[in-house]
C-alpha cells in the first residue's frame, strides 16, 4: 500500500492516476475533505497520522508549501520550515514507528540553487547551495529525512526535479504557452543557454521506480528529460507542437540583459536567459532508469491537453 500526500496537486493527480492505471494500492490524502480522499486536516508538526499509516509500506510525500513569487509571508523562511521541514518530519517519524519500509520525498533542485555554468550541470553528489527559503527549507528536510533513515529501517529516497511541466501545468510553463501561441518574432536566436525540464510522465515514472527499487534507499537523485533546450528551442518546440512556427531574432544576449535590468526585470530574465541543467548519469547508472517520454512527446502532451481545455 502506498500512501499519497499531496494528491491534489498537479504531480499528485498524475501519479495517483498512474497508480490507478497500474492498479496497485494507494490511499490519497488531502487537506480538507474531498469524495475518495483520506483527510487529514492540517499538514503541520503534530499532525496525527495514526489513523491512515495502518499497513503502509510506501510513503510518497509530494505535499509542500511551494516556491511562490512575490511571498507575502512575515517570515517566509519560518513558513516554509513549517510546512516542509517539521510536518514532513512529522510524517517520517510516524511512518517510520508504524511499519513503512520507504519513504519517497519530492525535493527541489533549488536545493543545489539557481543556476548553473555552461557546461557544468548539477550532480546529486554537488555541495547544496540553496539561494531562496523554498530550497533552504527543501534542504534542511533532506537532511532530518536522511537522519530518520540512518535511525529507523525506513528507506529514504529523495528526488530533486528541475521544473516539472505536463498536461494542467500551471506558473510560469503556462504562461509561456501562451506567448508561444502569438504570431511575433523572439528575440532568442543568439542565447545559447540550456535548461532540463522534466515531464511529469517521467517524474511519475521514477517516483514508482524509487518506491520499489532494492538500490534506491537512502538515496539523492537528480531528474530530468535528458534533453536540455535553450530557451529558443522551447519555444520553438512548444510553436510547433501548436502547428506554428516560431521565428527567432538573432539579439545579443547581452542587449537583453541590459534591457531586463532597466525595467526591474532581473529575475525574469535569468528564468529566461540562464542556464539550469541537471546530470542524471548517476540516477541512470544507479537504478537503470531512462525517460519513458521525450521532451517532444511531454511538449506535445502538455499542449494538447491545453489545447483541449480551451476548445
Amino acid at each position: 500500500m502506498i500512501l499519497v500526500t499531496g494528491a491534489t496537486g498537479f504531480v499528485g493527480q498524475a501519479l495517483c492516476a498512474e497508480l490507478s492505471r497500474q492498479q496497485i494500492g494507494y490511499r490519497p490524502i488531502s487537506r480538507t475533505p474531498k469524495p475518495g480522499f483520506l483527510t487529514v486536516g492540517t499538514f503541520d508538526g503534530v499532525t496525527d497520522w495514526s489513523g491512515v499509516l495502518a499497513g503502509v509500506e510506501t510513503v510518497v510525500h509530494l505535499a509542500a508549501r511551494v516556491h511562490v513569487m512575490n511571498d507575502t509571508a512575515a517570515d517566509p523562511l519560518a513558513a516554509f520550515r513549517a510546512a516542509n521541514v517539521d510536518a514532513t518530519v512529522n510524517l517520517a517519524r510516524q511512518a517510520a514507528r508504524a511499519g513503512a519500509k520507504r519513504f519517497v520525498f519530492l525535493s527541489s533542485i533549488k536545493v543545489n540553487g539557481e543556476a548553473t555554468a555552461p557546461g557544468k550541470p548539477f550532480t546529486a553528489s554537488d555541495i547544496p547551495h540553496p539561494e531562496d527559503p523554498y530550497g533552504q527549507s527543501k534542504r534542511e528536510a533532506e537532511e532530518a529525512l536522511l537522519t530518520i533513515g540512518e535511525e529507523t529501517d525506513m528507506d529514504v529516497v529523495i528526488i530533486r526535479p528541475p521544473l516539472v511541466y505536463g498536461p494542467g501545468v500551471k506558473a510560469n510553463f503556462a504562461s509561456l504557452m501562451k506567448w508561444a501561441k502569438r504570431p511575433f518574432p523572439w528575440p532568442f536566436g543568439l542565447v545559447a543557454n540550456r535548461r532540463s525540464l522534466v515531464f511529469v510522465g517521467n517524474l511519475v515514472d521514477f517516483i514508482l521506480l524509487c518506491a520499489r527499487h532494492p538500490d534506491a534507499g537512502n538515496r539523492v537523485f537528480l531528474i530530468s528529460d535528458g534533453s536540455d533546450l535553450s530557451i529558443g528551442e522551447l519555444i520553438g518546440k512548444l510553436s510547433l507542437a501548436m502547428g506554428q512556427k516560431a521565428l527567432m531574432l538573432p539579439v545579443p544576449p547581452r542587449l537583453l540583459e541590459g534591457l531586463a535590468m532597466l525595467l526591474g526585470r532581473r529575475a525574469a530574465a535569468q528564468r529566461l536567459l540562464g542556464s539550469l541543467q541537471v546530470d542524471i548519469g548517476e540516477t541512470a547508472e544507479i537504478t537503470g532508469w531512462s525517460p519513458p517520454f521525450s521532451v517532444d512527446d511531454g511538449l506535445r502532451l502538455t499542449v494538447a491537453a491545453s489545447e483541449k481545455i480551451t476548445s
